[in-house]
């Protein structure tokens, strides 16, 4: 274990102390690893399209303050509790924003983000998990650091850290797609498409062996994620439906491209009332499976009982899905360089212009990101 006096006594910090005031840098105590525990030095901290509408209350998501931003990042591990005994200073590692209580896994929350829904959950985020990683440092359950193979990623494969820190788009879908028991050869309709986890849905759905059929209604971004794909990965099997808000076009169109396996839909708050859901639903063959992770209402009909269709909400991902994300991007099988992400970097005091870019800087392929 390094030793504590090894951390600065005071690091930067963006501070959140009210939405009307939003966010500032300051000098705040650094964290002290104890059991449990990791201390990690933050060298890429997350930027999601949507944290500009959590941090300014317009999603009304629920959580402590004065609070440091953020969620998801990568960083060096700078100091370890006494139990650990894998983790240790200097190594790379994804920071997962996904915290549950050691004593009751179904009790969670997202780092910084949400509160959690239940009063485990509550009391974790605002007593002992309360900061997230838009700083120098950040204090971390030992479980949330996941060991990232340096060399083998960054000198053999050549991804950079800013490169990676694209896991905060695909681990999503990816969990998603697991979590149906997506198998390779299988068509999966991916829905919406053009957005930040559905852009990176497509790319993991390609990487997983899938056929991937992408809806949106952005022709000149279906146009764009199909080229980006196909660079990256030569021979991805993907093609692209455009919706046109009409159920049973849709549903026409997609039963054209025959048998369809699964769907997974990541559909933002804003596109709740869309059909598109449910076109793609009509078009699964028997026994087909959808993921459910976004926020479409009104899709349940005669059909997916008639069809015998599994329909399962998912949350986020699960720990093992981490990790045989990690082994994937380890052996290789998703793109590197700009033909995998197109990051944009902002310092702590560019904030504002993070939150703005983040939420204008989305599809497959982009992501931004604080670095302290």
């Amino acid at each position: 274990m390094a030793a504590t006096s090894d951390l600065p006594t005071h690091h930067r910090a963006l501070v959140l102390e009210t939405i009307e005031e939003g966010f500032s840098v300051k000098k705040v105590p650094t964290p002290q690893p104890g059991p449990g525990s990791a201390i990690v030095r933050i060298l890429e901290a997350g930027v999601i399209s949507y944290h500009r509408e959590i941090y300014n209350g317009e999603r009304g998501y629920e959580f402590p303050k004065p609070i440091v931003g953020g969620l998801s990042a990568i960083g060096r591990i700078g100091a370890v509790g006494p139990d650990a005994v894998v983790l240790e200073p200097g190594q790379l590692v994804w920071v997962d924003c996904v915290i549950h209580a050691r004593d009751n896994p179904d009790s969670l929350f997202l780092t910084a983000i949400h509160e959690g829904m239940d009063a485990g959950s509550k009391k974790l985020s605002s007593d002992v998990w309360r900061d997230g990683a838009f700083a120098e440092y950040m204090k971390v359950p030992l479980e949330n650091c996941f060991r990232l193979d340096e060399n083998r990623l960054c000198q053999e494969l050549g991804y950079s850290v800013r490169e990676l820190m694209y896991m905060l788009y695909m681990l999503v879908p990816f969990g998603g797609l697991r979590d149906i028991r997506l198998e390779p050869g299988e068509t999966v309709v991916v829905c919406p498409a053009t957005g930040g986890f559905g852009g990176a849905g497509v790319q993991v759905a390609v990487s997983m062996g899938a056929r991937v059929i992408a809806m949106g209604r952005n022709e000149k971004e279906l146009a764009r994620l199909k080229e980006h794909v196909k660079k990256g990965t030569p021979g991805a099997n993907i093609e692209t439906v455009k919706m046109t808000g009409d159920h049973e076009t849709d549903a026409s169109t997609l039963q054209a491209f025959g048998t369809i396996d699964a769907v997974i839909d990541l559909t933002p708050p804003f596109a709740a009332q869309s059909k598109h859901l449910k076109s793609a639903i009509r078009a699964l063959r028997r026994g087909g499976r959808c993921s459910m992770m976004g926020y479409v209402e009104d899709v349940i009909n005669w059909n997916v009982m008639a069809m015998n269709q599994t329909l399962k909400g998912k949350l986020m991902y699960e720990r093992e899905d981490i990790v045989l994300f990690v082994k994937m991007l380890e052996r290789g099988l998703f793109p590197r360089g700009k033909d995998l992400v197109d990051p944009k970097v902002f310092k702590m005091d560019e904030c504002k212009e993070a939150l703005d870019a983040a939420a204008e800087w989305t599809g497959i392929g982009r992501t931004v990101m604080i670095e302290p």
